[in-house]
This record gives structure tokens, C-alpha cells and sequence, in this order.
């Protein structure tokens, strides 16, 4: 029998926490990389596009020897010839001219989902170049922007090095070169992801897809280690599952019942207010007592 959070054919709704120690878990290009944070309130963001890339990476290990784990956004691959050539699977030679029936686009469309993983649980835009026919493919697991838990106060610091980039300032006789790096002392962050099982089932998401799905948030961090990025922490996965593909409970009243709050600081050892140092500053409850009808939950991290 299928485990309620493997089932694709049901919807499911999750809570994933992870911190970050004395790193930059995602930095703005704009910012010259400081790590992200909300502007009124400071506290940090992660966007969905760097959890994504993280989990793209991921999966492409993860299911290295199965040709259903290929990964459609990919660095050094343009999109439009991989686009292109799902059509040229169908038999269509495919140029500016040509007309992609509704049928031929269908079995692109299907041909791309059994192929690459981030499509069948992402969706993607296909609509560029000679694609227009394609449309677009709606994936089924959608999250949000990741946010700490508390205020995060990003540090720059100042670095050296003790060689130039170029010979010509070697010979001017400077022998150290100035750079710098941004660091989050400490942040515990909180992101939700939402699955649909409706669209699940048109993009053809199995069993195992969910499983590679909660293995790669559980160990993406151990394969995107980096001085840069500090320590990155899974801290815990709570996965409400429901009945059905259309749900037995609205997302929001399961989600808020993983709650997060700051340890009480220890009187006795003269403790004032505790500043976020460590997970262990923090205490995560689940409120998993009468639940709704059809609602289960799993632990599968904390």
C-alpha cells in the first residue's frame, strides 16, 4: 500500500524548514549579492527560484540512471531546441512556417513530461520561437518565497588576497588584492509547497517523483556546499496529506499549525532576551491532534 505522502493522486500540502549559519543562502545581483531581505522588516528571503534550482540539481543525482530524471532548465542547454525537439519526436520537421496541430502540440507536451522531472512538477513555459503551439504546462508543485523566522542583520566583510588578477599590478609592486562576502550570522527560514493532484495526473507525476522529491529537500544542501553559502540545514518536512484530489481542509489551517517561536530564555543562568544563534534557539511544535476528516500528517524531517 502507497504512504500517504507518496500517493500522486491526492493533494498534498508541506511546511519545510532549513537554516543557514554564517552564510549567504541566496544573494541579490543587484545588491552586490547581500543576502535577501525584506526591506520594511529585514527579515530574510530565499526566492522559489533558488529552492528550485537547488531541487532541480538534486533530482538530476538522485535519478542519474533513469532517463525520466533528465532536467529540462539546465545550464549550457537552450530551451527552444529541447522545445523543439519534443515536436521533431512526433515527426514533424519543424521550421518557421510549420503548423503544430492541436494533436502533434498534445504529444510534445506528453513527450516533454516523461522526459524531464522539473517539467512534470514544475511546469514550463513553451510558447518561444516555433513553439507557439505548445503553450505552456502547468506543473503541479508550486512554493513561495522562503522567510525567516526572525529579523536577519547581513554582514559584509572585507577579504584579501594575497595575489593580483593581473601581472601588470604585480609589477607596479601591490602584492594583496581586496574582495568581500556578505554572511547571515544566523537565520532559521520557513517555505510551503502545495501539490496538486489534478495537475499531477495530467503531467504524469508517480510515486517515485514524490519520493525523489522529499529525498532531494531532505540532501540538497550536502551537494550545493560552498564557503559562500555557509552551512544550509534541513530542519524539518510536515506533510499534510489529504483524501482526495480536491482536499478535505483548506491549506492555511494546516500549514498554521506548524508553528515556530524563540526559546524562553533561562532566568536562572541570568539570560536575557535569546538572539538566534542555532536551531536549538528556537522550539517547533506540530498540532496534529484532531485533525480533519481525511487529513493526515507525515514527519518526514524534525
Amino acid at each position: 500500500m502507497t504512504q500517504p505522502h507518496l500517493d500522486p493522486t491526492v493533494r498534498h500540502d508541506a511546511v519545510f524548514l532549513f537554516d543557514v549559519t554564517d552564510g549567504n543562502p541566496n544573494g541579490d545581483p543587484d545588491s552586490g549579492n547581500k543576502p535577501r531581505t525584506d526591506d520594511e522588516t529585514n527579515h530574510g528571503l530565499v526566492t522559489d527560484v533558488a529552492l528550485k534550482r537547488k531541487i532541480r540539481d538534486t533530482l538530476a543525482l538522485a535519478g542519474a540512471d533513469n532517463p525520466r530524471y533528465g532536467i529540462f532548465v539546465q545550464a549550457g542547454h537552450a530551451l527552444n531546441t529541447r522545445i523543439e525537439q519534443s515536436v521533431s519526436e512526433t515527426g514533424v520537421k519543424l521550421d518557421a512556417k510549420t503548423k503544430i496541430t492541436r494533436e502533434q502540440a498534445d504529444t510534445a507536451r506528453t513527450w516533454l513530461c516523461e522526459h524531464y522531472a522539473d517539467i512534470r512538477l514544475f511546469g514550463a513555459v513553451l510558447s518561444t520561437g516555433n513553439t507557439n503551439a505548445l503553450g505552456q504546462i502547468r506543473g503541479p508543485l508550486q512554493l513561495g518565497m522562503a522567510r525567516s523566522i526572525d529579523p536577519v542583520y547581513p554582514t559584509d566583510h572585507t577579504i584579501t588576497r594575497v595575489t593580483q588578477t593581473k601581472q601588470a599590478d604585480i609589477d607596479k609592486g601591490e602584492s594583496t588584492e581586496m574582495g568581500g562576502k556578505w554572511t547571515v550570522a544566523y537565520g532559521l527560514y520557513r517555505v510551503e509547497l502545495y501539490y496538486s493532484a489534478n495537475r499531477g495526473i495530467q503531467t504524469g507525476v508517480d510515486t517515485t517523483d514524490l519520493d525523489l522529491l522529499y529525498r532531494s529537500l531532505e540532501m540538497m544542501f550536502d551537494h550545493d556546499r560552498s564557503a559562500t553559502r555557509g552551512t544550509l540545514t534541513p530542519r524539518g518536512l510536515y506533510v499534510f496529506n489529504h483524501a482526495n484530489s480536491f482536499g478535505n481542509a483548506p491549506a492555511h489551517q494546516l500549514l498554521d499549525r506548524v508553528r515556530v517561536t524563540t526559546r524562553e530564555p533561562h532566568t536562572s543562568r541570568g539570560e536575557h532576551e535569546v538572539i538566534p544563534r542555532r536551531f536549538g534557539d528556537y522550539v517547533v511544535s506540530v498540532d496534529d491532534d484532531e485533525l480533519p476528516p481525511g487529513v493526515s500528517l507525515t514527519k518526514l524531517i524534525g
